[in-house]
């Protein structure tokens, strides 16, 4: 579509990768900026301490081992894309099971982006915490 918002595009084919490899994050690093503000609502919580709080790429970068070093992912759809100037809200559902504990979850969950030039400055996620927590607990 021409009037398509650019960081629409650059997510779609980055989210589609994510769910395509299962949890490879490369695509995902390929457009953080080299300081970029991270953050989860888990923030670091019991059994989500891959969620704390991030500042550059090399951090981030540590977020996706932690998590697929504790999760495994089923699978990661997005629903919807909604974009106004660099700031773009992700609606996706997705599932996971903890690797220690073997409990699975499906849940919905919202990313908000904020991109400048291709490159992401600021991330946000949000989903159901006190499912996830829960299901690290066992």
């Amino acid at each position: 579509m021409a009037d398509e918002n650019p960081n629409v595009t650059i997510l779609q084919s980055v989210y589609a990768e994510w769910h395509r490899t299962k949890g490879d994050p490369s695509a995902i690093l390929d457009i953080l900026a080299d300081e970029v503000r991270w953050g989860s609502a888990a923030d670091g919580k019991p059994g989500m301490d891959f969620a704390r709080k991030r500042a550059s790429k090399d951090e981030v970068a540590g977020y996706f081992r932690d998590l697929v070093n504790e999760w495994s992912m089923e699978f990661f759809h997005v629903n919807e894309m909604v974009a106004q100037g660099g700031r773009v809200v992700v609606l996706c559902e997705c599932a996971w099971t903890n690797k220690r504990t073997g409990n699975h979850i499906k849940l919905p969950k919202v990313d908000v982006w904020y991109l400048e030039d291709g490159k992401a400055s600021e991330f946000m996620e949000y989903f159901d915490t006190h499912a996830a927590v829960e299901a690290a607990a066992g």
